[in-house]
């Protein structure tokens, strides 16, 4: 694999004006398929064979298309003593009713009044709006117009908020992309100490974000994506399009410091750490599309739509960031370096000082790494998840203020009511069923059934006692579910509440196969890499460490709630269900990044003779700089996603920039080469049976060093016959 990258390398820096058109090329047509062939983004979720989803499709067939149309709540309050039935109060609410059917796509709009959807106190009340199309088909014209005749009556000095999947996609949103790029785009000139060598990892991760974008834009028009999967994919294009080709222009820069030219330069940059940005991108890809051992359809589509950016970013960082060095040149290296080789100063290299003194007291570093660790990771074991709800958006946001507006109204199981669907049901049976339910715990009201036109099933609303993500709520969702069958008649929960809750149980069943497959992928990959038992054993440790210390930094902060208000967490409550299987996924990719660029190098000193603690000692020497660079940036373009407004997307940013954190300083640099230097020679075996099966990928590029040291005692022109053909 080196070989072929190196002669990719050279092609691409001595073609580099073909090779930049190209990507410009690539670039508009992924534009015009995104403005051409998009659709619109979706939060619904589907999850085949679930008992939520099989009793919508049968209230959508036994009661008309009705059923499955989309709705929305407008709610509307009042302030001081002033009550809704005022007169003009109720003339303002009556006249923003009748505005509401005369939106477009209504199908039908129940009048508070009439429907006595008002609480005791008169104070607040809401219109339930329902549409004749689901979430996906409302256009932009209809929401426009669903807030338009709703804020009708704030003329009478009235409150108006609306929530529901109806009004998804109207919450402000922000920005916070730029904050890490501007913090990653100083550690790279720190790093490098020039302009130009600082911007082209930012230039190339930019363009593989851009391609991302449209591709995802583009299949939004073929596949029902959620909508955040753009900013996942953001997240994870940026992050490892900057530091893939951190990876390529450092090692440039270190080879043309030896004196090499600069086609010559960027053949041995791609061929060694471009092999090593293959092997980072592939475990990213691997475990980002292995979602779809999930069975869950919008997973697996987040999946692959982030998989398929970070494939942009390995492929632009392949080609176009060895011929953008191309253009470059020597204005790469800082102006005190382009003169030609400068000797080394004398000064023992950061990474080098560390590595000592960990090996020093090896014993020491590893027992305080680990317990710090287990300090973090303790909070985990609290770890409940849940779907997000209007409960945990944005406070500024108009669902989330209509969320706390009816939870005062109402309670705080109004927000969370569960669907019954009554099967083969007559009216006694359904009115058999409404008794067994309302005498269940935590059961606030069942409503009175609602038989189809062929009377044959019933439909019933439950109103719990507590939140829809309360542990209250799933067991009574639960409980629901065991009640026998009534004179012949079946009983089944649905509903957002049970569909979050099936949706939150398929999910955490997956995690323990995903984890495994995770695992299993890590050994494997490692053993090919280090041709090593105990070395992929040790890094397979360290992410699952790195794993449980995320996990419980984030229930420390957005569940316990502590420190949330410097984050910004204005709502505490159960972890987003998404966020563990995400996280396993791509801190694996990061984790195992990261072992390759400390331990490659390891590696390749101790097969050349050198001693246990002396590999460890220049692996770290000459690799903890550029991980440290790689982490930060890491670090800085998460972080920067904090600041969003979605609570997903928040939570995310937060766990990816912590988890980067703990894996590169606390288990990278610090428990690897403790444990390293601990295991000794037993570190590098590996029986001889398993030494002939399994084959060498050579991803340090210890292969293309000896062909090239081979080549370079031929005549010149064998040399150039090597160079090209090998």
């Amino acid at each position: 694999m080196a070989t072929l990258l190196y002669r990719l390398g050279r092609y691409s820096f001595r073609r580099r004006k073909l090779v930049g058109l190209l990507w410009v090329l690539v670039l508009a047509l992924f534009g015009v398929g995104a403005a051409t062939l998009s659709g619109t983004t979706s939060d619904t979720f589907s999850i085949p064979g679930t008992e939520s989803f099989r009793a919508m499709d049968v209230l959508e067939k036994k009661f008309g298309a009705g059923a499955g149309g989309a709705s929305a709540r407008v709610v509307f309050t009042t302030a001081g003593n002033a009550k809704l039935t005022g007169a003009a109060q109720n003339a303002a609410v009556e006249k923003a009713v009748a505005a509401l059917e005369k939106a477009p796509q209504v199908a039908s709009v129940a009048d508070p009044f009439a429907a006595k959807t008002i609480s005791q106190d008169q104070q607040t009340a809401y219109a339930t709006v329902t549409y004749s199309v689901a979430a996906t088909g409302i256009t932009d014209a209809a929401r426009t117009a669903l807030f338009a005749a709703g804020d009708t009556a704030k003329s009478a000095g009235l409150d108006v908020e609306y929530t529901g999947e109806a009004t998804a996609g109207q919450g402000g949103g922000q920005s916070t992309e730029g904050l890490g790029l501007i913090i990653a785009a100083f550690v790279l000139i720190v790093t490098f100490g020039a302009l130009i060598a600082a911007g082209l990892p930012l230039l190339t991760a930019i363009l593989g974000v851009a391609l991302g974008m449209t591709g995802i834009q583009i299949a939004t028009g073929f596949f029902d994506l959620s909508s955040s999967t753009s900013a996942l994919a953001t997240m994870l294009g940026l992050a490892v399009g900057i530091d893939y080709a951190l990876f390529i222009v450092s090692r440039f820069r270190h080879e043309l410091a030896e004196g090499r030219d600069g086609e010559e330069a960027a053949g041995r940059a791609t061929g060694t750490a471009g092999s090593a940005v293959v092997f980072a991108g592939l475990t990213v890809i691997i475990a980002l599309a292995a979602l779809s051992v999930t069975g869950i359809p919008f997973l697996s589509a987040m999946g692959l739509a982030a998989a398929f950016t970070v494939a942009m970013a390995v492929l632009i960082t392949l080609t176009l960031t060895p011929a953008l060095l191309g253009f470059a040149g020597r204005k790469v290296l800082a102006k005190k370096d382009r003169a030609g080789f400068r000797a080394p100063n004398g000064k023992m290299p950061f990474g080098e000082r560390w590595a000592r003194l960990v090996l020093k007291n090896r014993i020491v570093a590893l027992v305080l790494a680990l317990g710090v660790i287990g300090a973090i990771a303790l909070p985990a074991l609290d770890l409940r998840l849940a779907l997000p709800d209007d409960s945990t958006a944005s406070p500024a946001s108009t669902q989330r203020k209509a969320y706390d507006q009816l939870s005062e109204g109402f309670g705080a199981g109004f927000n969370g009511p569960l669907i019954v669907v009554v099967e083969h049901a007559s009216r006694t049976s359904a009115a058999a069923a409404q008794k067994a339910i309302s005498g269940l715990h935590d059961v606030v009201l069942v409503t009175p059934p609602t038989l189809n036109p062929a009377g044959d099933t019933a439909m019933l609303t439950v109103v719990p006692g507590s939140g829809a993500t309360a542990e209250a709520t799933k067991k009574l969702v639960t409980a629901i579910r065991a009640l026998p069958d009534i004179d012949g008649a079946s009983l089944a929960v649905t509903g957002t509440t049970a569909i979050n809750i099936d949706v939150t149980d398929k999910i955490t069943k997956a995690l323990i196969p995903y984890l495994a497959i995770v695992v299993g992928l890590a050994l494997v990959l490692l053993m090919l890499v280090f041709r090593s038992v105990l070395v992929p054993l040790k890094a397979t440790i360290g992410f699952l460490l790195s794993v449980a210390a995320t996990f419980g930094a984030v229930v420390f902060v957005f569940q316990q709630g502590h420190l949330a208000g410097l984050i910004g967490v204005d709502a505490t409550g159960p972890i987003t269900s998404l966020m563990p299987i995400f996280l396993i996924g791509i801190l694996f990719g990061l984790a195992m990044d990261y072992e390759v660029f400390l331990v490659t190098r390891t590696r390749e000193e101790y097969v050349h003779g050198a001693a246990p603690n002396d590999a460890v000692v220049t692996g770290m020497r000459h690799g903890s700089r550029v991980v440290t660079a790689a982490a930060l940036i890491m670090m800085s373009v998460f972080a920067g996603f904090i600041l969003a407004d979605e609570t997903i997307i928040k939570t995310l940013g937060f766990a990816f920039a912590f988890g980067v954190a703990v894996d590169a300083f606390l288990v990278r640099m610090t428990i690897v080469p403790a444990v390293l230097s601990l295991f000794g020679r037993a570190a590098w075996w590996l029986p001889k049976w398993l030494d002939r099966v399994v084959p060498n990928v050579d991803v340090e590029g210890e292969g293309l060093t000896k062909q090239l040291a081979a080549s370079a005692e031929q005549e010149p022109e064998e040399r150039e016959l090597i160079g090209v053909a090998a």
